[in-house]
This record gives structure tokens, sequence and C-alpha cells, in this order.
């Protein structure tokens, strides 16, 4: 069905494009209001275009000043179908995770965003009132390891940059983790690293003390908050911290952050256009 999606979000942005933006550059962008401003905040980085004063990480392109080196069309869709649509427009700027799930090298990125200092730190969220509880302790604590860190490393290769503040050993002390045997913490969670980090990783180091990590694979970036407020599952791992405060703040959830663990810089690639020459940008 998600292929099936895709394909007619393709047509349809074909169709549009071709009748309407024929003399502009087009570029795909994701239309959550996180992602669109980080989106156009890599472009302003590169001196494509001007955000008006106080955009912010929430820019949309109704807060574009203006266009310093070519006239954009923007074409917003949802950021888990960007990469769908990247033959059907000359750029598409595109989530780090996303990327990697549809097998683009995030390193084939024709502009990317600084890793260093990054606020988009993705995060594991529990609902409100279960952050202190020994499974949200012991999750987190499975999460900020240093097997995790290591694995990071090893197998994204600086693609996925590490963002944990506290390294632990995988286990904190403070858990009474007898308590915990038997039990079972769900994890909705999206494919690409987020579901790969819990399942090779975080659910060994918990099942060593007898706990059961189940993880819900989810490939949208609604239904995961979703799950979580309505106590469907313990936590989520699929998102980075602006894009959760921004929810909360829209839908009146009540999502809590008990767990920051990488970045994944968000990178603009090339889809009709090669290079950055129609974009104006010398790289």
């Amino acid at each position: 069905m998600k292929k099936i999606i895709a394909l007619v979000v393709a047509l349809v942005l074909t169709l549009s494009l071709t009748a309407a933006f024929a003399d502009s550059i087009t570029i795909a962008v994701p239309n959550d209001p996180t992602n669109e401003g980080r989106a156009l905040n890599i472009l302003q980085a590169n001196g494509v275009l001007k955000l008006k004063d106080g955009a912010g990480i929430t820019a949309t392109k109704e807060d574009i000043e203006e266009y310093l080196t070519a006239e954009i069309e923007f074409y917003e869709v949802a950021a888990d179908v960007v990469a769908h649509v990247v033959g059907d427009v000359d750029y598409a700027i595109i989530n780090g995770n996303y990327a990697l799930d549809f097998g683009i090298d995030p390193k084939s990125a024709l502009l990317t965003e600084e890793a260093i200092n990054n606020p988009y730190i993705n995060v594991i969220s529990v609902k409100e009132g279960n952050e202190g509880t020994d499974l949200a302790k012991a999750l987190a604590a499975a999460a900020t390891s240093q097997k995790v860190l290591d694995y990071i490393n090893e197998k994204y290769s600086g693609v996925v940059v590490i963002a944990v503040e506290n390294v632990t050993d995988g286990y904190d002390s403070s858990v009474d983790y007898d308590a915990l045997k038997g039990q079972t913490i769900v994890v909705a969670a999206t494919p690409v690293p987020h579901e790969e980090i819990l399942k090779d990783v975080v659910a060994p180091i918990l099942a060593e003390k007898g706990i059961t990590l189940e993880v819900k694979e989810v490939t949208d970036y609604v239904t995961p908050n979703q799950f979580v407020e309505a106590g469907d599952v313990f936590a989520n791992y699929f998102a980075h911290q602006p894009y959760q405060d921004s929810f909360n703040a829209e839908n009146g959830t009540h999502l809590v952050t008990i767990a920051g663990v990488h970045v994944e810089p968000m990178g603009l690639y090339a889809g009709k256009q090669t290079d950055l020459t129609a974009l104006g940008v010398a790289k």
C-alpha cells in the first residue's frame, strides 16, 4: 500500500510540476513544520534564500523573504514520501533516516546540515508520568550505552552521528532489575536506524536482565506518538526533539523525552539536476 501511495503521489507531482513549475527550480521538502523549517534553513545556510527575521526552526515557505540564487517552487509532501519523488523534482531535501531506508547513500547529498551542535537529536519518548519508572530508566540506560555508540559508529560510518551526553554501561544502578524480570517493553520505531539499533543492541542488553524488548515498526511521523499517547506502546523512537515539541503543542499530547541518542543530518539530494549549478551554489 505504501508503495502504491508513493507512486500515485509521484504521478500527481509529475503532472503538476510540468504544468505549473516549468520555469522554476523544483525542490521537494517535508511538509511538517519542524522538518520543512529545517530544510529551508539548509538552503539559507548555503546562500540560496533568505528567511524573515525570527522565522526559526519552524519556518515555512511563507517565511521566505527573498530568493538569492534562483527562483524555487517547493513541493511539500510527508517526510516519509520525499525520497519517493526525488526523480520527479530538481532536488529533494530528505531526512537522513528516510534516505537510508530508501537506499539512498546520505554521503551522496549535495548539501548537508552541520552535525555538530545540531538541535535535531533523535529521542526516545514516553507518555508523561512514565518517565520516572524503572522501565523507562532501563530503556534509556540501554539506549545510551557504549555498545550503542560503538554500533552506530561502526554500522553507519558517520552518516548517523552520536548525540549521547552521558554514556552508560547499559544499565542504571538505581533500577531494581530483579523486579523487572519477565516484563516486556514495547517501542514503536521507524526501520532505519531506529529499529536496527533497538533490535541489534538495546534488546540484548535488556535481555540480560530478563526484560523483553518488542519493536513495533512504523513508517510515518504521526502514529508513533498516537500509540504512546493512547498507551498502545510504552515508548517510541523515530523523531527529533523539535518535532516532538511541535507535536505536543499542536495536538495536546504529553510526550516526554527519556533519552537523546543520535542525529541524522538532513541533506539536499540530486533529482533531475545532478549538481548544484541550477541552484546557483558553488561547492
